[in-house]
């Protein structure tokens, strides 16, 4: 195993990259804190440098939420949002180092986003499980790209259909531990998201009640 030591690159850090995309956005977005002690831990239990993006949020920040709290980026944990990444896959019985897949990110609505280790055949990309299908898509980004697209770029056409008019008023109230549980679900039969109900649930609850994970692996939609 590499020690901390072998794990952080300070001439090659991905961190200003990420900072200066942050700092050209539009979007509401905000860079929780954390402390030396306990990134330093997260990114020894996940064995990658800060030469990448992944590696880069864990050991300078707690996570990342974008656009209002829509969109979480786990890092190294904060009072915020208290899981981590590692924490977080080993949580919901992905137990670090994983094997398949690594949850990295997941949104207000009960989406979650993982990179593929293998599962899905396309090793490095980032993968979708909407809260509206239970089965994952493939954005055909890997993590960089991907963190550099909800940062900068447009997201309406990934979640066009699942906002409704004062969103940013409801998800910026969450912390990075919750979720809104959308009644009826979203692959239910039902009025548009905007008519349904939101009830605040921890994710935890959320990502059990609309992740499809037979033997702890995901399954794949077509």
């Amino acid at each position: 195993m590499r020690q901390i030591k072998e794990l952080v690159n300070t001439k090659a850090s991905a961190w200003p990259d990420i900072i200066s995309a942050i700092k050209s956005s539009k979007k509401r977005i905000e860079v929780l804190t954390t402390t030396t002690g306990i990134s330093e831990k997260c990114l020894v239990d996940t064995q990658v440098t800060t030469r990448s993006p992944m590696g880069a949020i864990i050991y300078h920040s707690g996570g990342i939420i974008i656009d209002s709290g829509w969109l979480r980026f786990l890092g190294s944990g904060n009072v915020k949002m208290q899981r981590s990444l590692p924490s977080w896959n080993e949580h919901v019985g992905n137990k670090f180092p994983p094997k398949g897949f690594v949850l990295c990110a997941d949104d207000a609505i009960g989406g979650f986003f993982a990179i593929d280790g293998g599962i899905f055949k396309k090793p490095g990309n980032v993968f979708y499980c909407p809260p509206d299908s239970g089965g994952w898509q493939d954005t055909t980004m890997g993590f960089g790209e991907f963190l550099n697209f909800c940062i900068t770029g447009p997201l309406d056409g990934l979640y066009g259909n699942y906002r409704w008019t004062g969103w940013e008023k409801e998800t910026e109230k969450l912390s990075g531990d919750q979720g809104l549980f959308i009644y009826p679900p979203l692959f239910a039969e039902g009025p548009e998201i905007g008519k349904r109900d939101k009830i605040l649930a921890p994710i935890r609850e959320i990502y059990e009640a609309n992740v499809i994970v037979p033997g702890l692996s995901p399954t794949m939609t077509t």
